[in-house]
Order: structure tokens, then sequence, then C-alpha cells
């Protein structure tokens, strides 16, 4: 074959031979370029001259997998440039070359030195070079070829996401899709028939089939029948090399089920049952079951039970247990032996979820009859009531009959009945009952207002069975006479302010009474009229159970009384009326002008000061304490005193040590404070009785001041005078108090203490309208009547 190319890049000439392995066959052949001329596809041998071109290339092939002992010849490389002489060398780089791809340097033949594997690399990417042996100078610039992987046949078709799970309904149409399967194969689509699947169906048939090219399985019968088979395996082949004999194949397994469609009716077992209920059955309990089976499963399986008709429809009922789909049969009243021996029901059973594709194989519903037989039992006794209420009146005596119970057995032998009260709380022990006749009596005598109702349970046995026994509640009314009589509802504190008016109302006051309203709803009250008239106070009855106490004079005073005592008469409405006699404590107290109370106790007057009781003690306290304490000290004082004057015989270096800070007020023995207080005192000059004086002390040089009129200023000037003066005064400092203030005023006393024994013309009531903090002195001035306030 010879390929001519019409490229140029190098103005050298380069032949390209190569071997290629096809399908069943080899071929070998070269890729020769002519230098200066290309022959026309159609034959034409016109010659166009053009430049020198130099290297040409195609593509080379290597076949996969080769397993031959030599390596495999790949082409060959040639430039004009070589003369055969081994001047020109040839380089080959890139991908595998030296390890894959080998080329003798010298002819520029290429070789694959391993076998290749096309599904992992397709084709390689390599650069040729030609060089001058001796001076290694490239004679051709670098170009590049490819040398592509060939593929065979060497991968099987693969079913990635085998094996399949799949499901269909039951009773589809033939030809309806189940899945679709696809199979992969590694080998190149593109060469040859490597990779070109065909399905087919190895196993599943005749049920299902596939179609050979897409891989689709679809159903092959009609009505294919899940309660006929519900599992099927159906195994898919996938071939290579569309089919043909030496394909590779791989297969995988569906696992195809039906699923299920509501094309069963219910059916029963049976077309008549027969059911036992004994008459003691309880009322609302299962007595029996019945079930319908269907061959479908799921909600397809559902059903629902009910009685359509017969004689017992109204005494039992039917219900659908969800889990186990059958009918639970229950008692709807309760069953008597004696009155009705045997009951039929017709009970259907039919679906709850309908397809209507399959509504010609129904009608999806059954029915059958269930006959129902009752047991005699030996039943307790029957009282004639479910429960009793009775009533009695309280303080009625011990035997009073309250009520009777009344139980008959309800078989036939019609047994004799026993009665008896089940002592099991402390209010059964509180009545008796006849045990022949049922009659119920007070043991006790009751009170309403303690206990309004008891609650008691009397029991019936037949004598020739006592272990059949029934019980009955009976509740006892406590019926309410008038036995109490009314009172105050509560301890009222009444209050009346000293500068209350007449008629002004202090006090409402409300009464109750442990009776019921049918006894005393209605109360009355009034004063004691076996009493002197009140000249105080008075009462009013609202008649609406209140009344209210109002005052009947002007101004009350806490210093003439200051508490009042008002007997007030409640009577109510039963029959006969009960009445009683309650006080009421009526206090007087200092109120505010708008009626608030400021105080009702003589103590208040300290309070008004700011000062309650317990302060005083308080102040009273710490005053003891601190008088106690100053005791203390001074006796101390006196007790550790030493002279001043050291022995001198303890002479430590001439330092000489002072203890004695001074004296005070209270060092009645250092000084005599009298002359601090009175200048009159101090006219001849005292020394100090603790210390000795050593000098004899200069005569006193005052200016002669009279001492009734000498002011405080001069005082102080002399004082201190005589005191730098003193020579007796040891070398320290020392604190002099003096408490002299002067002489009084010539002016007299301003105060107005005295000034209420004068007559004065002037008007204070002004003193009224300043507020509370003048109150005190409003009164002291004023000519209305004090008003204590808070």
């Amino acid at each position: 074959m010879r390929i001519t190319s019409t490229s140029c890049i190098c103005p050298v000439l380069v032949c390209l031979c190569f071997v290629q392995r096809c399908y069943g066959a080899a071929h070998h052949g070269s890729i020769k370029v002519t230098r200066n001329q290309t022959k026309h596809i159609e034959g034409e041998t016109e010659v166009h001259h053009r430049p020198k071109r130099g290297w040409v290339w195609n593509q080379f092939f290597v076949l996969e997998e080769h397993m031959g002992p030599d390596p495999q010849y790949v082409g060959k490389l040639h430039s004009n440039s070589d003369k055969g002489d081994g001047s020109v060398k040839y380089i080959l780089t890139g991908e595998g070359a030296g390890t894959i791809f080998i080329i003798d340097d010298t002819t520029g033949d290429i070789h694959s030195t391993k076998s290749l594997d096309r599904e992992q690399k397709t084709h390689y990417v390599l650069h040729a070079q030609a060089i001058d042996r001796r001076t290694n100078k490239p004679l051709e610039p670098e170009s590049e070829f490819i040398i592509k992987v060939q593929d065979i046949n060497d991968n099987a078709p693969k079913f990635t996401d085998g094996p399949y799970i799949v499901t269909v309904p039951e009773m589809s149409e033939m030809g309806t899709s189940v899945l679709q399967v696809t199979a992969t194969d590694a080998d190149d689509p593109t060469y040859g028939n490597s990779a070109r699947v065909v399905y087919s169906i190895l196993q599943g048939q005749p049920y299902f089939s596939v179609d050979p090219k897409t891989g689709v399985i679809r159903t092959a019968l009609h009505n294919m029948d899940r309660e006929a088979r519900e599992h099927y395996s159906v195994v898919i082949q996938a071939k290579d090399m569309a089919g043909q004999v030496g394909g590779l194949s791989g297969s995988t397994t569906v696992n195809i089920t039906l699923t299920d469609v509501n094309d069963n009716p219910p059916r029963f077992p049976q077309k008549h049952y027969q059911l036992y209920v004994p008459e003691s059955a309880q009322v609302g309990s299962a007595v029996g079951k019945i079930k319908a089976n269907d061959a479908d499963t799921g909600s397809n399986a559902d059903m629902k039970y009910t009685i359509i008709n017969g004689d017992g429809s109204g005494v039992f009922s039917i219900s659908t247990d969800k889990e186990t789909r059958e009918g639970i049969l229950s008692l709807k009243k309760p069953l008597n032996y004696e009155k009705k021996k045997s009951y039929t029901l017709n009970i259907e059973g039919a679906n709850t979820h309908l397809d209507f594709r399959f509504s010609h194989l129904g009608p999806f519903k059954d029915v059958t009859m269930l006959k129902i037989i009752v047991g005699d039992v030996d039943e307790p006794p029957l009282f004639s009531m479910p429960s009793y209420v009775m009533e009695v009146y309280e303080n009625a005596k011990i035997g009073t009959a309250v009520g009777t119970v009344t139980a008959e057995d309800p078989d036939t032998a019609n047994s004799l009945v026993r009665y008896f009260i089940d002592h099991n709380t402390e209010e059964d022990k509180y009545f008796t009952i006849d045990a022949s006749t049922g009659t119920i009596k007070t043991a006790k005598i009751f009170d309403r207002e303690e206990t309004p109702w008891y609650n008691i349970t009397v029991a019936a046995s037949e004598i020739d069975n006592p272990g059949l026994v029934s019980h009955v509640p009976v509740g006892v009314r406590i019926l309410d006479i008038n036995d109490n009589p009314p009172e105050l509802a509560r301890e009222y504190d009444v209050v009346v302010c000293e500068n209350a008016k007449p008629g002004q109302v202090i006090q409402t006051i409300s009464a109750t009474d442990k009776d019921n309203s049918a006894n005393g709803a209605r109360f009355h009250f009034s004063l004691d009229e076996g009493l002197a008239l009140n000249p105080n106070f008075t009462l009013r009855d609202n008649e609406d159970n209140t009344a209210s106490i109002l005052t009947r004079r002007r101004r009350y005073s806490r210093t003439t009384q200051d508490i009042y005592y008002l007997p007030v008469l409640i009577s109510d409405g039963g029959v006969p009326p009960l009445s009683s006699s309650s006080t009421l404590t009526i206090r007087v107290c200092a109120c505010e002008r708008d009626g608030r109370v400021r105080t009702c106790h003589a103590e208040a007057f300290l309070s008004a000061a700011g000062l309650s009781t317990g302060a005083l003690i308080a102040i009273l306290l710490c005053v003891v304490i601190l008088l106690a304490i100053v005791v203390l000290f001074i006796t101390l004082r006196r007790s550790k005193k030493e002279p001043l004057i050291i022995s001198e015989e303890d002479v430590r270096e001439n330092v000489v040590t002072y203890d004695d800070e001074g004296g005070g007020e209270e060092d009645t023995e250092a000084f005599d404070i009298t002359a601090l207080r009175n200048p009159s005192a101090a006219e001849e000059l005292k020394y100090r009785r603790d210390v000795r004086p050593e000098l004899k002390p200069a005569p006193r040089h005052h200016p002669s001041l009279s001492l009734d009129s000498i002011d405080v200023q001069e005082f102080i000037k002399q004082r201190l005078a005589e005191a730098d003066l003193d020579p007796s005064v040891p070398p320290y400092d020392s604190l002099q108090t003096y408490a002299y203030e002067g002489h009084r005023s010539e002016a007299g006393s301003i105060s107005s203490l005295d000034s209420a024994t004068t007559y004065s013309d002037q008007d204070y009531n002004y003193l009224g309208d300043w507020g509370p903090e003048f109150k005190k002195l409003a009164e002291l001035y004023g000519e209305i009547e004090p008003e204590r306030t808070t």
C-alpha cells in the first residue's frame, strides 16, 4: 500500500514501514514518500514541483494482547539523510519510549516489547529525531507521531447491576414490561463486532421474554396468577460479536415476584355455624369468633363483618380484628335463658378495597348463618333497681326505717334470698338490714351538719347457694331539720370614732346558719327588747340577711368610756324558728376627718411623738449600759493611778516619762471644776492636790473686773493667763474645759409656754387647716374639742 502525504514539515524524506494485523489475517505494508511529486487520486500523472519534504507521518498500529516470544514489530523510521553508512542515529522519546517501545538507532525499526491492553490505554504519543552520530547534531527537527493499540475481543459483556429483584402485578397483560437490563463490553465499539451485544433468555420461559437488542424483559403469558405461583427466577445472557460463534458472553439473574391484586373474593368455609353462649356472659365481652378466607394478601384481604339480619341483631354485635381479619362477636345486652334460649344471626364478610378491573370475578363478599344457643346458668339474685337512693331525717331515733331493697332469683327455681350489708367501710356500720325483707334501719343518730350523705353496699345471696352473691349501691341522704340557731358570720371588730355623728353606720353584720336554706335562709336582726333603750347605738335590719349598726348621739370620748357592748338578737325563718344572742364589742377610737382610724389606745400618745414602747425600752437599756461602763472606767482609773513624780532611784539617763494624759471633767481630784462653771468661785488660787509645788507661786495680777459684769471672752482670757503663769503645772499640755455661758439676758424669756395662762382675743381656728403637723397646736389654742389623729 502506498500512501502519499500532502503535508511537509522538513526538507528530509522519511519512509515509515509498519506491520498491521487485522481480524483473521496479518497485513504487512510500508509508507514510502516520494520527494518531489504526488500522485492524484484520479490517477493523473501530472507532476508538481514543490519544496523538499522532510517528516511525513501516519499513525502506527500495534495489536493488543500480543503473546509471541519475539517483540512485536511496529514500524520503521527513515530519513533521506541516511546513506546507509551508519552516520545517522535515530532517537525515540515520549510515552513508553525505552520501556514499551524500542528503536534500532541505526535502521529506525520500532518494536513493542510488552503485551498491551487497549482497555487500559488506547494510544501512545512519541517523538522521533534523526541526528548525526559523529556530531550529535540533529539532521531533522523533532516530530511527533501516535501509536494506537488495536483492539481484539478479549472482554466479555458484564451486567454491573445484577442480580436484579423486581415485581410485576399478577394478572398483567401479555407483553407487560418488567425490567430493562443492560450489559457493558469493555472492547472498542468502533472496531469490529467486539462490543456489539445481543440478549437472550436462558431460564424463565415460557413466562417471560427478552428483547435481544434492548434487553427489555416482558411477560409472555396472559393472567399470571400469584395464588398459583408467586416467584420466578429468570436468567438473561448477553453475548458480543453480535451473537456469532466465538463471541464472549455474560449472564445475570432476575428474580421476579408477582404482587397481589384483589382478584379473589372472601369465602366462609361453612354456610352454617353454631355457637354456645352462657347466660352469665357479661355485657361487652367477646363471646365468639368467625372468619372468612381470602386468598389475597395485604389490604386486598381486608374485610368487614356485619350482621345483616336475624333476631339477635339487637343483642349481639360484631367487629373486625385488623390483625387476624376475624369477626369478633360481642354481647350488647344481658342474656336470659328463662326468656329466650337461642338466637339466629346472618353474618356477611366483604372486602373493603375493591379493584373494579376484576369485578367480573365477584361478588367480593360472602354470607353465612350463625345460630347462638343460650346456656342455662345458676345466677345470683337480681335486684329490682341498679342502685337505690333513700332519705332519713337527722336526729331520728335508732331503728328508724330508711327504705327497702328487693332482689329475686332469676332462675326457674326461684330460691329464697337473704340480704346483708358489706361492712367494708365505717359508713356501713351506721345501718342495719333485715335479712329476710331487705328493710334498712338506722343504727345511730345522724347530724346532717356533720355528714349529709352516706354510701353503703347491700348484698343478696341465695339461701340454697350462698356463693352466688350480687351487690347494689345504696345512697342515704340525711334530711335537715331546724336544729341550729343562727349566729354571727364572724367575729366583728366594731369601731366608732370620737367625732361620729348621729345616725352614722359604723358596721354591717351578717349571720350564718348550719341548717340548709329550707330551714333558716331568712334572718331577722333586732336588739334585746328585755333591756333598756340603748342611748348610744341602735340596729337596723336591712332585710337581706344583714343588719347595720348606727350611732345615736354625737361625739364619743375615750377618756370617758373606750368600750361599749351591744347585745344583738338573731332569729331564722325555720319551723320552729330558732334564735341566738350575740354581743358586739364597740371600741372608741380617734379618727381622721375622713373617718380613718388613727388610734384606739391610751399609749398611742407616745406613739404620736414618734416613739413606740419598744423603742423607749431600748433607749433606757442603752442609757443604763452606758452608765455602767462609765462607773467601771472611773473605778479602774482610781485603782491604777500612780504619782507623776518618779522615784529618785529610778533614773534612766535623765529621761522622765509621763503617763498622765490630763484630767477630764471626771478628774475631780486634780482640778476643781467649779471654777470653770462660775467665775466667782475662782477668786482665790487653788493648787492641784495630786502635785507638790516646789516654788512659791507669784501673786496674781489681773485687772479688777466685776464678776457680775464679766463676759465670756474676758473670762476665757483670764483663765488662759492663769494657766500660763501657774508654776505648779507640769511641763505637758492639759485640756481645760469651761461651761460658763454668761449671765442671763436682760430681755427675759421668749418662750410661749406660759402664755396659755393669759387671755387673748386672737382667733387661732386657722391652725386646724394647716394639717396633721399642727393638730396639737390647734388643740391648745383652738376652741374646738381635740380630735385625735394617727
